[in-house]
């Protein structure tokens, strides 16, 4: 199963291109962490305007510790933003904020890619538990055949999720650049930062996309090999 083609068709590549991805991301935050915004606004502030202004007073912005841990939590309805963006004025922190809080909006507007994510996230979190037992165990017994239609569905559920993640994601960016400009929260010549920063970010779930079909894509190959 583990053969030289999974290992130069699938793991290099995946791993080639999320490192490449995670470079790009961590490189534009160290960038853009290091220019303050014109507003003197901080991620929090900045979250908070825009949860404010589209009605979500209810919608608390709390600080979690970690480095790119922010989130939007649709379950608690509760925005977190890690220390240096809740805290921090600078173009990654607002940017990275108002991405967030762009969730908040999604939520608030029945966006339907968010809610279809929402119902796959436990069944996700169940394929996800499972992936790894159901190839350990194929392996230990000499079952491989038998168990690649399960971890083929097992996959597809996985490779599906960061999928349909991928909209979500880069509609989020899109909601908040237009509520960062429109409410004034940067200067137009900031712009151009605020998008390279969510651009880099979105990359990081392209990358996963990427990966996962390249797996799905092996596996699919696989039990076709082994039928003939």
């Amino acid at each position: 199963m583990w053969n030289m083609n999974y290992i130069w068709f699938v793991m290099l590549p995946g791993l080639v291109i999320g490192l490449w991805a995670q470079l790009k991301l961590h490189a534009a935050y160290r960038k853009y962490r290091e220019i303050s915004v014109g507003s003197r606004m901080t991620g929090a502030q900045a979250a908070r305007r825009i949860l404010d202004n589209a009605g979500l007073t209810d919608v608390p912005v709390e600080e979690v510790e970690g480095e790119l841990t922010d989130h939007y939590d649709p379950t608690k309805r509760a925005l977190f933003l890690s220390a240096d963006n809740f805290q921090g004025a600078s173009i990654a922190a607002v940017g990275v904020a108002a991405h967030e809080a762009g969730h908040a909006l999604q939520h608030q507007a029945n966006y339907s890619m968010l809610n279809l994510r929402m119902t796959l996230v436990p069944v996700t979190q169940f394929a996800s538990y499972i992936y790894s037992g159901i190839l350990l165990l194929g392996w230990i017994m000499g079952m491989m055949k038998v168990m690649l239609p399960i971890v083929i569905i097992v996959f597809a559920i996985i490779t599906l999720f960061q999928l349909i993640t991928l909209p979500v994601e880069y509609d989020a960016s899109s909601r908040a650049k237009e509520q960062l400009f429109r409410l004034g929260l940067v200067r137009e010549d900031e712009r151009d930062g605020v998008s390279k920063m969510l651009h880099a970010a979105a990359l990081t779930y392209v990358a996963a996309l990427v990966s996962s079909l390249l797996t799905l894509l092996y596996y699919i190959s696989a039990a076709r090999d082994s039928r003939s």
